[in-house]
């Protein structure tokens, strides 16, 4: 960190004459970029980025907190959940006309439910960098052993999977592993459901609809019959190493495990595992579309250069780069066709599963439904509560956090309404 920053400073100085674009990225992603950010420079010699890395566990409060001191950076990528909220402080430029512009700029070309993270209220304000999603590794030697031959499809299947290893490996081993500490196995499965998760424009939860309390049914079916250790991921001592020795057969995580898998895992279970689609209810199942995007700042002085930054690390052969570089995936799907990523059996599955991908819902409260939706599905996990308890109790503590918001849009309305 210090030494970026250093190089930073470096930089600003040799930048005199140069037009500046601050670019504040999060975690190892704003030393891996440096490379790529220099041949931008020698594209643009014109343009002077000055690269400042943030904390990924700050750099939510730092960007508020420079908002509120009027010194935001002028471009940042910045996590899909957030956009809503910096939208509604009106701090995020729209891209609209930028895109529309930009030659070769194909907006058709992206996932399409990454690309929707970034709409809001029919203006584009952030254009995707890289994408993530959830989705089951396994491990296959095991689930051949429980005598299934096939990864399972749809929920009914996945029972079938999760009971024969249950039954195989016995009391003190699982079949899946669904840290109660994380929100993310639960909502991935409901996400799943046609209804949302959100009702009347974000003013209500909607946590008591049919499909919903299905999939608090599933989720409760899971730990009720032993499949999943009702246990955080902090009680695991190393999930890829319990991974290994068979503690449990599927695993729900991200992209950023393949590496891991990789690295971690003895080499006589090199192909003793794999990834494959989320199962969905009655078939292939859809998931929550993560990653982060690129924002322009409405304060920007240097609006121009900060797009040309923005259209230059979305080219599909710089997304390939940077995939090479952190391993993250591209949100555009012809850099797939590389060889690194179509030739890599581990990261076929996601880009199966980003097809099926859907935005979470665009309001500033989201991530603080989800870490509700956390605290009540361990209880339901834990079976302190029924499904129908664990509905109407996110319902309530969702309503209350959606009271302003309801406030804000009811008071909004008729001045909408005016010519």
């Amino acid at each position: 960190m210090g030494g970026l920053l250093l190089m930073t400073a470096a930089c600003a100085q040799q930048g005199q004459g140069r037009e500046p674009v601050k670019f504040w990225v999060m975690g190892y992603e704003g030393e891996a970029i440096v490379p790529i950010v220099q041949d931008f420079e020698r594209l643009h010699p014109e343009i002077d980025v000055q690269l400042q890395q943030m904390p990924v566990l700050s750099a939510h409060e730092k960007l508020l907190t420079a908002f509120a001191g009027d010194s935001l950076p002028d471009v940042t990528p910045i996590g899909n959940t957030w956009i809503p909220e910096f939208a509604e402080l009106d701090a995020l430029e729209p891209l609209d006309e930028e895109i529309g512009a930009t030659a070769g700029f194909d907006q058709g070309d992206y996932y399409p439910s990454a690309w929707d993270s970034g709409v809001i209220g029919g203006k584009t304000y952030a254009v995707p960098w890289y994408v993530e999603t959830r989705l089951p590794f396994y491990r296959t030697d095991l689930l051949r052993e429980a005598g299934i031959g096939k990864p399972p499809a749809n929920w009914d299947e996945w029972r079938t999977a999760l009971a024969a290893i249950k039954r195989m490996v016995g009391p003190k081993r699982y079949a899946i592993l669904l840290p109660l500490n994380e929100f993310e196995p639960l909502l991935n499965l409901a996400i799943q459901q046609p209804e949302p998760l959100l009702r009347e424009d974000g003013r209500y939860g909607n946590f008591r609809s049919p499909g919903f309390k299905r999939t608090l049914a599933f989720y409760k079916e899971i730990f009720d019959n032993d499949w999943a250790p009702k246990v955080a991921n902090t009680a695991i001592s190393n999930v890829w190493d319990e991974f290994g020795k068979g503690y449990y057969t599927f695993y729900v995580n991200g992209p950023w495990n393949i590496a891991e898998f990789k690295k971690r895992l003895p080499p006589e279970l090199a192909g003793a595992w794999m990834t494959m689609p989320l199962p969905g209810p009655d078939g292939p199942g859809a998931s929550v579309a993560g990653g982060t995007s690129f924002v322009v700042f409405r304060s920007s002085r240097h609006k121009a250069a900060s797009w040309k930054l923005i259209a230059y690390l979305s080219r599909p052969e710089v997304q390939v780069r940077f995939h090479g570089l952190t391993g993250n995936l591209p949100s555009r799907r012809s850099p797939w066709q590389a060889a690194s990523l179509s030739g890599d059996p581990y990261a076929r599955a996601y880009r199966v599963q980003l097809e099926r991908a859907k935005p979470t819902p665009k309001v500033p409260e989201w991530e603080r439904i989800a870490t509700e939706l956390r605290l009540v599905g361990e209880q339901l996990a834990n079976d302190r509560m029924s499904v129908d308890e664990a509905a109407a109790e996110l319902d309530r503590r969702a309503d209350r956090i959606l009271e302003k918001r309801r406030w804000m849009l009811d008071h909004r309305a008729p001045e909408a309404a005016r010519p």
